[in-house]
This record gives structure tokens, C-alpha cells and sequence, in this order.
């Protein structure tokens, strides 16, 4: 049987530290998977669900989004995937006695892991201006609330509609149509705090910003560069990618300034032998200082030129643009800087490049570590550099691999979820809703929480997430929040955003993934895009958590009827009925999509087209794939401080907490902790097991505090530190950005130490 909720937030003042481990998954992961699910679902429910978790005719994991081969396993899941499904199927419920029994108070003084752990919110509640608890609300009332506050602002860019990841090619559709009609591009998502910066750089450089390569690619990579990124943890199911690749043959680099777990040993769940011996990963692993990542490819480039005859010229004459300048600039690399800003020896990096040169076919794999830094996306062009000159984009086994996070995180972004969208896409929509969508670009993340804490946004409306868990600054950030007229959360469970509210506020409870979907023409499927460009259905196979729910398409539907009005012409009632119709449109504005019911019918769906991959062409400003040249940085770091990067545990999923362990880093019992190599430990006074705040600095001088961590002595690279967000947030300064991309620098912030 299930069990139920906890009843109060656990004790985390002592956590406990052992050393890390050097395999990932094998059977402590199938043991955690079933724990964590018979506690969520009991034992008929979860054989139920499980297997369906990414089959061709289930529903797509709302983890992360690592694609499926066309041969799926039986138990197509990792380990966190299968806690990201029994924390949505769980039969644990939050009703409105819940809300009636705790005060807002109350629910904003409980833990994130608290909150999530009470179970799937069963009714629409409100809390009305003035109010000091949520209380049951009818749809219908709940759509006039949104309507009256939209209607009363003086411009439609006093609006905020924020999207998550996990929301569907279908609903995303619907939410921009409708923010659009209503007359603003305020459309910020989460993908601006984390690829952001890949978008960005890869836009430039060769013409869409997406990944261009397939689950096929890797398999027959002869390198394989994971730089930034901790799959073991963060997508579990690529381990499987690169066991295959090893067993083929390829090598594999690990760029990363903490030793993982999951690119040391992979023990295989799917075989007897993986889970008793398993696979070693990493043939070459390169200990980088936090945001050296820039100066090692630039480094790495100066040499490849100078290798003689180690460059693709065809493909550079062909294909490329801005080769001499670039040439150029990497000619001036220089080794000791080099060496200095990435903490790295000289031997290391001439590994690395022997690696690369032996290498026919190169994928360089990224994730937060490389996006979440200000010179993140010149890093990103610098990795693109590396690629241009070997020949590596457009031909099998090679290219470049953003591992996107949020299932449908990028799919969203391909359905116009988007705060500066291409002139061709509004083209589009407007021909064929005849609408007249706004061309002014819109908010971002950290736009929007300047523009509410400015008092020039005023309606905050959420498709899911968490909006003030992931956010940056969150002192600020939370105090942006209450200035709101109204705050809306389309949501399955509890998080913090619902306890940090407008004058007024509304959460809206929806269908998840694993969820039954009828509507007025029947049973539904939504669509979603993997992180390697692949589309296909996912349909849900369990009774609603609640008769009250409503699935997300028909929130967005109902609210643009209430908002819009008869002055609408848009057949949102239609939309609601049956999303085949919504397909239909998303086939005539969204290139690529073309015939879109009939091809996402077929099992496994299809691949959307990426030029560059396809058929070498890079649709930029020049026609051609752009080398840069962008001044080398890095962080400087004063003394008596270090640099410390945020970071998710192993039983955490974005601001999702499943438990109070990291597993893999030895570390139980509790969150509030800091890893610190022993010797900067040694310099700082900072005792193993001893109590410490964080405090961040920078250039506003303003004191951002995370009070009560733990120091654990931990092998990180020197001169750096790394705790888990959400609790370090209150660090990252709300200005502290990517250039270009607007990201927050999550993975360079300034701390000291202070102890009582």
C-alpha cells in the first residue's frame, strides 16, 4: 500500500557524510526506484504505470528529455524518471481541507520537499485580497477572476505568462496563441535558466538552436566530450547512450569540476553482468575550475591549427565563415593562462588533444555547467569552433548535444513559447488566425521578476513549474512576486511558488502525463519534442486525481474565452474538444509539422528536419556555419573566497525534491551542505562537519545569506565550492546574467565563509 504524506518537515541539522561513490545506478537503483514508488502508488499501481513510461503507446516520462530508441526495453525508465512518475500518479491528495487546515503562513513556512511530498491538489482554490488561506473556487469563477484582472491592466504587457517544460506541443500552442491575441510577447520559459546560452550561440553559429544529433549519432561516435553536465543524476538514461558507444568502441571526456559518479561506472540495470561489474565511462577525466571551459577550447583550437594537417579544409571552404578571424584569436591562446583559469596540467590538456585528434567523429555534450555563466555563450561558440574545424557538424556520429533537461522544455520553445520570436513564425500566426500578434519583444525570466518588482508587470500566470524556486535572488525574487495584482499556478502538487503570492492569487489543478485525457470527442494524446528533435504522442493510462481536474489545453482554452471574449474568432471551444484540431494548425504555422496528425499517429512519431544535420546547410545572417572569436574570460576570484556552483542532489529533479539524500556523493539526511576541496578547507578554517553561511558577493554590494551549511570535504576543484539549489538561490544576484542570453550565472557565484 501507499503511504501517507509526513506530517511535519524532517529534522535536516545533522546531515550524514560518507565517501562518494564511483558507479552509478546497478541494484541500489532498482531498490530506491521501488521504494519510492510503492510508497507514491503501492504495488499494483506502480507495475501498472511504469510500464508505460515512455513506450510508443504510454505516456513520455515528465522527467527529463533523453529520447527513446525505436527498440524500447520493458522498463524504458531511470531511476529518478520512475520518482518524477510515482510523485504525479502518487494517491496521496491535497484537498481543500488541506487548505483549510494550513494558513498560508503555514505552507510558507514548510519545506519544498514538504510541500511536493502532500500529494496531487484535487479542486481549484483561491485566496482571495486580504485572506490568510486558500479556499475552494468553481472554474467558472476562477476564469472570471483572470479575466477581471486582465481586463483591468492599462496595457497587455503588464502580463506575465510564464511556461515549465513539462507543458505539451498542444497547450504550449494554445498559451502563446492566446497571450499573443491578447497582445503581448511576455512569454518567458524555463528554458531562459538553463539553454538559453545554447540557443543563443548556436543560433549564430549555425543557424538553429538546437542540438544536431541523434540517439544513433552517439552510438557511433569515436569521441564523446560530456563537458559541464552529470548525467548519472541529471539524465540518467543517456549512461545507457554512452555504454553503447563505449562498447563500440568510442572514447569518452568528462569535463567537470566534480567527479561523478555516473561518468566513472555505469552498472546497467537492463543486464545481470552491467548491475555486478558494469562499465567504466570516462577514459579521460579533466578536473576544471568553474568556468574555465572557454579557455580549454580555445586552447584545444590553437592547437588543432597548429597540428598541420589536423583540419577539415574542404568543409571550412565549403561551409564556414570567419575562419581567419577566428584563426587568428586562437593563435594567441596561451598556455598559461590557460592553465591558470582552468586549474588543469599541461599533460591533461595534450590528452585531451591527442583524443580529439585520433578522433574521426567528435560530439561534444554539454548542460548548466557550460550555459549558467556570464561568458557562457561565447564558451558554447568556442565548443562550436572545435566541431567547424574538424568537420563535425553534419555528418554521422558527430555534432553538437545541448542535453536539454525538462521534457518538452525545447519543444515548447518550437511551439512559439518565446519572449523574442522570429518575424516568420508571427507571420504565420497571424495569417492563419487572422490576429495581429505584437512585435515588441517581451519579458524574459529576469525581466519579468524586474518588471514586477518595478511595478510594471502586475499579473503573474504560471503553466506549471516553479517559478520562485528556480528563479535567481530569491529574497528579491519573492518580494517582486507579492507586488502582483494576481498570481496564477497551473499545477499537479505543491511548491513554493503557491506560498509566495499576489494581492491575490489562484492555483489551478490539471492533468499530468500519466493522467486519462477525455474530452467532448473523446480520449486525448498530447505531443512532445524530445531533446534530439523527435515528436510523438504520449497518452496517459490512469483515472484523473480528481472528477475536478482539467487537462492543461482546456485551462488555456476556457481562460481565453473568459479573457477574449466574443471579440475572439478563434474556436477555442473546438480546440478544448479535440486537440487533433489544435495539430492541424500547429501544421500550417510551425515548419516541420506539416501533416502533423497522420505522422505523430505512427509509432515513435518523426524527426523534425535540422539543416545543418541534414543536409549541411546553416541557415545564418552569412549562409554559411560562422566561426567567432570572442575574448577569452573567466572568473577571478579574491582571496579568501571561493567560487561556488549550484547544483541538484540525486534525489532532487529541477526544484523537485524526492528525498533527502545524494546518494551518489555520500551525503544523507539533509540538503544544507557545502562541498569544499580539504586543502581550501585547510586555508579557510573551515573543519569538516563544521556550521558556516554563504554569503555572496557582488558589484551592488547588497548581502545575500545562506545561513547553516554544513561543510563537507569533498574532492571539487580547487578554488571552488558547490551546494544544491533551491536552497542557494538567495545567492545568485538577480543581474548577475549570460551575456546574450540574459541566463542567470547560477554556476559563478562569489562566496565567503563565515562561521558563528
Amino acid at each position: 500500500m501507499a503511504t501517507k504524506p509526513p506530517a511535519g518537515d524532517p529534522v535536516q541539522d545533522a546531515p550524514q557524510v560518507a565517501p562518494p561513490q564511483h558507479a552509478a545506478a546497478g541494484l541500489p537503483a532498482i531498490g530506491h526506484t521501488l521504494k519510492i514508488a510503492q510508497e507514491q502508488m503501492g504495488i499494483a499501481r506502480t507495475a501498472r504505470t511504469l510500464l508505460k513510461v515512455n513506450q510508443k503507446n504510454g505516456f513520455d516520462c515528465p522527467g527529463c528529455a533523453w529520447p527513446e530508441g525505436d527498440k524500447r526495453h520493458t522498463a524504458e525508465f531511470c531511476e529518478n524518471g520512475a520518482k518524477a512518475v510515482a510523485e504525479e500518479a502518487t494517491l496521496r491528495r491535497v484537498t481543500p481541507a488541506f487548505f483549510a487546515e494550513h494558513p498560508l503562513a503555514d505552507l510558507a513556512d514548510r519545506s519544498g520537499y514538504w510541500l511536493g511530498q502532500q500529494g496531487r491538489i484535487t479542486e481549484p482554490v483561491y485566496l482571495p485580497e486580504g485572506a490568510d488561506r486558500y479556499e475552494p473556487i468553481s472554474w467558472e469563477r476562477a476564469f472570471a477572476v483572470i479575466a477581471e484582472e486582465l481586463r483591468a491592466l492599462s496595457s497587455p504587457d503588464e502580463a506575465v505568462f510564464y511556461t515549465s517544460g513539462r507543458t505539451s506541443n498542444e497547450a504550449a500552442f494554445l498559451f502563446q496563441l492566446f497571450a499573443r491575441e491578447f497582445g503581448t510577447n511576455n512569454l518567458p520559459d524555463c528554458s531562459n535558466m538553463c539553454h538559453e546560452s545554447s540557443g543563443s550561440a548556436l543560433n549564430e553559429t549555425i543557424g538553429i538552436g538546437k542540438g544536431s544529433v541523434s540517439l544513433e549519432d552517439l552510438h557511433q561516435a569515436e569521441l564523446i566530450i560530456v563537458a559541464g553536465q552529470n548525467p548519472g543524476t541529471n539524465h540518467p538514461r543517456m549512461l545507457s547512450a554512452l555504454e553503447k558507444a563505449k562498447q563500440a568502441g568510442a572514447k569518452i571526456i568528462s569535463v567537470n569540476p566534480l567527479p561523478e559518479a555516473g561518468t566513472e561506472r555505469f552498472k546497467n540495470p537492463q543486464s545481470p553482468l552491467g548491475m555486478l561489474k558494469g562499465t567504466a565511462l570516462t577514459d579521460l577525466f579533466l578536473q576544471i575550475r568553474i568556468g574555465g571551459d572557454q579557455a580549454l577550447f580555445r586552447l584545444l583550437n590553437k592547437l588543432v591549427l597548429d597540428a598541420g594537417d589536423a583540419t577539415d579544409e574542404a568543409f571550412i571552404r565549403e561551409h564556414t565563415h570567419g575562419y581567419e578571424e577566428f584563426a587568428a584569436a586562437a593563435k594567441e591562446a596561451d598556455w598559461d593562462e590557460t592553465l591558470t583559469a582552468t586549474g588543469l596540467t599541461r599533460p591533461e590538456i595534450e590528452s585531451a588533444l591527442a583524443m580529439i585528434l585520433a578522433s574521426r567523429r567528435t560530439i561534444v555534450c554539454w548542460a548548466m555547467g557550460l550555459t549558467q555563466h556570464k561568458h557562457a555563450v561565447a564558451t558554447i561558440r568556442e565548443v562550436v569552433n572545435l566541431l567547424l574545424l574538424r568537420g563535425d557538424i553534419g555528418r554521422p556520429g558527430a555534432g553538437v548535444c545541448p542535453v536539454r533537461g525538462h521534457s518538452n522544455v525545447q519543444g515548447d520553445r518550437t511551439m512559439g513559447i518565446f519572449e523574442r520570436p522570429a518575424p516568420a513564425f508571427l507571420d504565420a500566426l497571424d495569417r492563419e488566425f487572422a490576429i495581429t500578434s505584437p512585435r515588441a519583444h517581451g519579458f524574459d525570466v529576469v525581466r519579468a521578476i524586474q518588471a514586477l518588482r518595478d511595478g510594471e508587470a502586475k499579473v503573474f500566470f504560471a503553466m506549471g513549474g516553479n517559478f520562485v524556486g528556480a528563479t535567481p535572488d530569491t529574497d528579491v525574487t519573492e518580494a517582486a512576486m507579492r507586488r502582483a495584482s494576481l498570481t496564477v499556478h497551473v499545477s499537479t502538487k505543491l511548491n513554493r511558488s503557491h506560498a509566495v503570492t499576489g494581492r491575490r492569487a489562484l492555483i489551478l489543478p490539471t492533468l499530468g502525463r500519466t493522467d486519462k485525457d477525455v474530452q467532448a470527442s473523446g480520449k486525448q494524446f498530447v505531443t512532445v519534442e524530445d531533446s534530439m528533435g523527435m515528436v510523438h504522442a504520449s497518452r496517459g493510462n490512469l483515472a484523473p486525481a480528481s472528477p475536478h481536474l482539467l487537462s492543461e489545453p482546456a485551462i488555456v482554452a476556457r481562460m481565453a474565452r473568459a479573457v477574449l471574449g466574443k471579440a475572439s474568432a478563434t474556436p477555442w471551444e473546438e480546440f478544448e474538444a479535440d486537440y487533433a484540431t489544435v495539430r492541424d494548425r500547429i501544421a500550417r504555422v510551425v515548419p516541420g509539422f506539416e501533416d502533423f496528425n497522420a505522422r505523430v499517429a505512427r509509432p515513435g512519431g518523426f524527426q523534425l528536419p535540422h539543416a545543418p544535420r541534414d543536409e549541411r546547410r546553416f541557415p545564418t545572417k552569412t549562409g554559411k556555419a560562422n566561426f567567432t572569436a570572442a575574448p577569452v574570460e573567466y572568473p577571478r576570484v579574491p582571496a579568501g573566497r571561493l567560487l561556488l556552483q549550484t547544483l541538484r542532489s540525486h534525489d532532487q529533479y529541477n526544484t523537485t525534491i524526492y528525498g533527502l539524500d545524494d546518494r551518489y556523493r555520500g551525503i544523507t539526511g539533509g540538503r544544507r551542505v557545502v562541498m569544499v576541496h580539504p586543502d581550501d578547507a585547510a586555508e579557510l578554517g573551515l573543519a569538516d562537519g563544521s556550521y558556516t553561511d554563504l554569503v555572496s558577493e557582488w558589484t551592488d554590494g547588497v548581502e545575500r545569506r545562506a545561513p547553516g551549511f554544513r561543510v563537507v570535504h569533498y574532492p571539487t576543484a580547487r578554488g571552488c565550492a558547490a551546494a544544491y539549489y533551491p536552497e542557494t538561490n538567495v545567492l545568485v544576484p538577480l543581474d548577475s546574467t549570460a551575456d546574450t542570453s540574459n541566463t542567470p550565472a547560477s554556476k559563478s557565484v562569489v562566496v565567503r565563509f563565515e562561521q558563528a
